[in-house]
């Protein structure tokens, strides 16, 4: 069996904008991609609202920096053949201050963390394959708490499908741009709806499949 672990944000946890909670189990990409996939995979699903690719939130209840919790949870699903890592949107808040260059850097930090982590035993022979997924450009939303946030980060965000296929490249890595499956949900300009977050995670299929074609397990 193959162990793919799906790092991400309010994308992967399954947030919905409208109502403000979490889409059913069965929508949410990595259990739909779990389900297209079948018994020979094991998908973990690693969400968390307002997570970063690498930089603090001091506001927030419990640690949204992805560089900070990576390892732990490397270590605590090991061992593993795909890390899929899906972030830089909260990157974009203006109290962060990263925007899209500071996520494309932020996200090559996870990846040196994947590559040279300190596994806990020999069952990882090499570091496990890893695919980048640059998320989907924000809209000006109807919702104006997140217009006030994210007003100046909408063009900013344009630029993830570039920044993250070039550090993909640079790395080996694989990439997916979810931007070409879907679009925001215009109330938040953010989130996905129920639908695009499934339809992400049926076009993720066949893309880990064939990252993962050539590995033993």
């Amino acid at each position: 069996m193959k162990t793919v672990l799906a790092f991400g944000d309010s994308l992967t946890w399954g947030f919905d904008g409208p109502t403000r909670t979490r889409h059913p189990f069965e929508k949410r990409w990595p259990n739909v991609l779990q389900a297209e996939l079948g018994s020979d995979y094991h998908v973990i699903a690693e969400g968390l609202n307002g997570r970063t690719t690498g930089y603090d939130d001091h506001l927030a209840d419990c640690d949204r920096n992805g560089a900070q919790i990576l390892p732990t949870l490397l270590h605590s699903h090991s061992p593993l053949d795909l890390v899929i890592l899906f972030l830089g949107v909260n990157d974009l808040k203006p109290f962060t201050g990263a925007g899209a260059r500071g996520a494309a850097m932020g996200m090559a930090r996870l990846v040196e963390l994947v590559r040279h982590h300190a596994w806990p035993s020999n069952e990882n022979s090499g570091s496990p394959e890893i695919i980048i997924v640059s998320p989907p450009p924000i809209q000006k939303p109807d919702d104006p708490d997140y217009g006030d946030t994210f007003a100046d980060a909408i063009e900013d965000s344009k630029s993830f499908a570039r920044r993250y296929a070039d550090l993909a490249r640079d790395r080996g890595c694989g990439f997916f741009d979810a931007g070409t499956i879907v679009t925001t949900d215009p109330h938040d300009g953010i989130h996905l709806d129920a639908g695009s977050t499934a339809a992400l995670g049926r076009a993720l299929a066949p893309v880990v499949r064939e990252q993962l074609q050539d590995r033993q397990g």
